[in-house]
């Protein structure tokens, strides 16, 4: 039997890297989309993917992206992130849009042109990595809280309309995880972003990969529905027990 081929989206570091790495050690071929080319190639040859460009806000690059894959078992929508942490009042709304475009429409882009492929593979599997700010919102998230519960609705529905055919549907939303997440969001303000795990253990990009090579490997009859997964040092998105 020919082995399965996973696409993995934002796979040129954090989260989606790890995750390269875990299915390819679970027995798939791997697919390695992002927009760092280099980074990409790295993370790539470790793993001994496949890599190739991809902007899941740009409709024609998912569609070149698309059209260089034969086969398709398992998505892991993973390309997002947050940009900045301002009030609503004080909103860039440019950025709002930049985390719609990439959260929720680059989901969306990704997962309805490789749809097709999802059901003929006669086993597929759609991995949309969320987050706890998908569930509850905070003072200052509100752009990221937006897109992130429009990805989880959208991540919901899929499974409501896949009901029926050879496709599971597996929400995972990680809490506080020390990736370049928080350095993204802060522009590039390391101190910024270290303050934000100060005093406790956050998660790293290896425990939600194994999460979803877990969830990835389950048998065909075994659909995962939705996972939260935070630190010890957290119960909420604001509520963290930091060490003095």
């Amino acid at each position: 039997m020919s082995r399965k081929t996973a696409v993995v989206t934002g796979a040129s570091s954090g989260i989606g890297a790890a995750t390269a790495r875990a299915l390819a050690k679970a027995g798939f071929d791997v697919v390695l989309g992002a927009r760092r080319a280099d980074r990409l190639a790295e993370v790539a040859a470790e793993c001994g993917g496949r890599a190739l460009p991809l902007d899941v806000t740009d409709e024609s690059s998912v569609a070149a992206f698309v059209e260089q894959i034969d086969r398709c078992d398992l998505i892991v929508n993973n390309a997002g992130g947050a940009f900045g942490l301002d009030s609503i009042a004080g909103a860039d709304l440019d950025a709002w849009q930049r985390m719609y475009d990439v959260n929720v429409l680059g989901t969306a882009r990704i997962t309805k042109a490789l749809l097709p492929k999802l059901i003929e593979s006669g086993d597929g599997q759609v991995v949309v990595v969320g987050s706890i700010a998908g569930h509850q919102p905070y003072p200052g998230g509100g752009g990221y809280n937006a897109a992130k519960h429009a990805e989880a609705a959208i991540t919901r529905v899929l499974r409501m309309e896949l009901l029926g055919e050879p496709v599971r549907v597996c929400e995972i939303d990680p809490g506080m995880v020390e990736t370049e997440f928080s350095l993204v969001r802060f522009e590039g303000d390391q101190d910024r972003a270290d303050a934000v795990y100060a005093g406790m253990t956050p998660l790293v990009a290896d425990d939600i990969a194994d999460t979803i090579a877990w969830v990835a490997t389950r048998p065909a009859h075994v659909n995962i529905d939705q996972i939260t997964i935070t630190p010890r040092d957290q119960a909420g998105a604001q509520l963290v027990h930091r060490r003095q």
